[in-house]
């Protein structure tokens, strides 16, 4: 029997399909530029070849039946048909207040999931055809939803109220929800068993920097702070998001220039951050680093924005931690670019942590420690694995359903 795992995006639908008792992968792929042209699917089964195949027209119920059609393919597939998938784990971006663990998604759950579309209209939307896809060509399928915004249930009231009238967040939902959950709680795990110690006794910092990037501080195993708020938009400069900007300074540029809210939330969403500092026309940070090597000024400024509100939010966070024991780098630019990493962990020696060059510079693979031999914090790159993260939590969720 299998878990499959499912990402329903705006224009893409990724997969990855476990043994249901074992954490290797059998196959993953995904259907891409779904509403444009070119739509198609690559998927990969376990020691094999990449496969395409054109895929025109489809939306994301048709990219479904077409993964479905891929798994059980007679030459490329790995399962004899859809009967061998007991459950779907979908990746949900937003679960409110109320689905703070994974869940089996019954008709209570999805309405209250569409209740809360406001909260994350970019996202959950897609989300929800997604799991409608699953549910009508998987129907004897349990259907599980694993939130990124899960995590964070743990931060306590004095970390995610924010310094406003309190009936708006109990109105409105008006609060810090935190982001990239799956991620920061999947590193965290594997932090714990690097270093060969219980998670309950760890203080980590964990750092997910790709295309949007946020800060975990995480104490026993469990989310204390987060960088991220109400959306993903708060803290650190990513790539074409602002990160934290005074809000006066936002209505000040509605006021001046006369920015709907829609062009405003457009502006700090996808049109700041690196892409808008850098002047590379681009927010790849190899890009980026590459044009401040040669010389431009915009470039390092831009890179020494990004790394600084790094900094800024590791010392933040073993201050609230009350000490650490480890950092954590994770996802593109965390598990690739030594150079972001040596610069975000700039002056950070009165801490205890010390980087050993070499080894951050070296181009391995795989869960590493780059720490120097004396530093008393521990420096770790480990790869995230989002997929396996939500197929056991979706393999826990069918244990407890299952449980008499």
């Amino acid at each position: 029997m299998a878990i499959l795992t499912i990402n329903a995006g705006s224009s893409s639908v990724k997969f990855t399909l476990f043994p249901s008792d074992a954490d290797t992968p059998r196959a993953s792929g995904i259907v891409e530029r779904i509403g444009l042209e070119g739509t198609r699917l690559k998927a990969r089964r376990a020691g094999g070849e990449a496969v395409e195949t054109p895929v025109p027209g489809a939306d994301v119920d048709r990219a479904v039946e077409v993964i479905l059609e891929a798994l059980g393919h007679p030459q490329h597939g790995v399962i004899a048909g859809v009967g061998e998938i007991e459950a779907v784990g979908h990746r949900v971006v937003h679960g409110g207040e109320r689905l703070t663990r994974p869940v089996v998604l019954d008709g209570a759950a999805k309405a209250y999931l569409e209740s809360i579309v406001p909260l994350a209209p970019l996202h959950n939307p897609h989300h929800l055809r997604g799991i409608a896809a699953c549910e009508r060509h998987i129907p004897h399928a349990v259907q599980v939803a694993v939130f990124d915004t899960a995590f964070h249930a743990s931060l306590p009231r004095h970390a995610f109220l924010y310094g406003i009238p309190l009936r708006f967040h109990a109105e409105d939902g008006v609060r810090r929800y935190g982001f990239h959950g799956i991620s920061h709680k999947y590193v965290a795990g594997e932090a714990a068993r690097f270093l060969g110690r219980p998670a309950e006794g760890l203080r980590l910092v964990t750092c997910h920097l790709g295309n949007g990037c946020s800060v975990t501080a995480v104490r026993g195993g469990r989310s204390l702070d987060t960088s991220m708020g109400f959306t993903p938009l708060e803290g650190l400069l990513m790539g074409t998001r602002s990160g934290d900007i005074d809000p006066a300074a936002v209505l000040y540029l509605m006021e001046r220039h006369g920015f709907s809210p829609a062009a405003m939330n457009d502006l700090l969403n996808r049109r700041s951050g690196l892409l808008a500092l850098a002047g590379v026309g681009s927010n790849d940070v190899r890009d980026i680093l590459a044009a401040a090597r040669n010389g431009s000024n915009q470039a390092e400024l831009a890179v020494e924005m990004f790394c600084y509100r790094i900094r800024k939010t590791i010392g933040a966070y073993a201050a609230a931690l009350g000490g650490l024991d480890a950092v954590v780098f994770t996802a593109g630019i965390g598990e690739n670019a030594p150079e972001i990493r040596r610069r975000a962990l700039a002056d950070l020696g009165f801490l205890g942590i010390l980087l050993d060059e070499a080894l951050n510079e070296s181009p391995a693979e795989g869960p590493r420690a780059v720490h120097a031999a004396s530093s008393r914090v521990a420096v770790l790159v480990i790869p995230t694995n989002e997929e396996l993260e939500i197929a056991r939590e979706t393999r826990q969720a069918l244990a407890e359903q299952r449980r008499p």
